[in-house]
């Protein structure tokens, strides 16, 4: 009686335990996301599975669908509405769809100041007056446009050897601690949803999710790997994300050599 009151109390702790943990197993969960207002369905939503970087887009409907595990966390982003991001419960994967509902952005235009160069007509004149920028062109794979780089690139080089032997330098900190998230990158380019949505987007919301840092640090990060401003400023996030992953590869090549 003994010996079988402890292997019931086994077998009961075995069933409990393995009812709590989480399945490793890639399952489908699917949804319809919703205006919160008006209720309506809202098509060409972005789902974005940060933690697999796997992507997709609602219909017309505003149904998607998304490989998972539980505990992943999905973003939602669409252009006038607030993004969401939601962690996939054991629920959700056991009842497979869920209704998301979005907010509205309060967007306020702001006005916009046109600086002239103050031309005169001359072309000999006029051409002194226009401002030239001096930035070096570069190509990415992929990509049918080239990007800028502020500075050659052997100062580049310089800049992300010095982070390496100086712990306080901000590319030592960010390739030193982001390492996970940075492995992302190469499974971004397996994926198309997510690779045609970074190159329409310029909001840097989507690169600074799935890197797991803020928007201001990735002006800085960029500036550190010598990539010029109108570059920063102008390039779409897929150039932006391109970008960071070339700098990343250069920073770990220097580090083990």
């Amino acid at each position: 009686m003994k010996y079988f009151a402890v292997f019931f109390f086994t077998l009961l702790s075995t069933i409990g335990f393995a009812q709590e943990t989480v399945s490793t197993v890639p399952q489908r969960v699917s949804g319809y996301i919703y205006n919160d207002n008006s209720k309506e369905p809202i098509p060409n939503v972005n789902v974005i599975n940060t933690n697999k970087v796997r992507g997709a887009m609602s219909d017309g409907k505003g149904y998607f669908e998304i490989d998972v595990q539980v505990n992943d966390t999905l973003h939602f982003s669409i252009l006038g509405f607030q993004s969401l991001r939601i962690r996939v419960t054991n629920d959700w994967v056991k009842n497979k769809v869920t209704r998301i509902q979005l907010t509205e952005k309060a967007i306020a235009l702001e006005e916009v100041v046109i600086a002239p160069f103050n031309l005169t007509g001359y072309l000999e004149v006029d051409s002194k007056l226009i401002p030239t920028k001096e930035n070096y062109r570069y190509s990415i794979s992929g990509l049918t446009q080239g990007y800028e780089a502020g500075e050659y690139s052997p100062n580049a080089f310089g800049k992300v050897l010095g982070s390496i032997f100086n712990p306080a330098d901000m590319l030592y900190n960010f390739f030193g601690k982001n390492g996970r998230e940075l492995k992302k990158l190469k499974e971004m380019r397996k994926d198309d949803t997510v690779r045609n949505l970074l190159e329409s987007k310029y909001d840097r919301e989507t690169v600074a999710v799935l890197l797991g840092i803020s928007k201001d640090e990735i002006p800085q990060i960029l500036e550190r790997c010598s990539y010029s401003e109108a570059f920063i400023q102008e390039a779409n996030d897929l150039q932006i994300m391109d970008a960071i992953s070339a700098c990343y590869e250069q920073y770990k090549v220097l580090k083990r050599n």
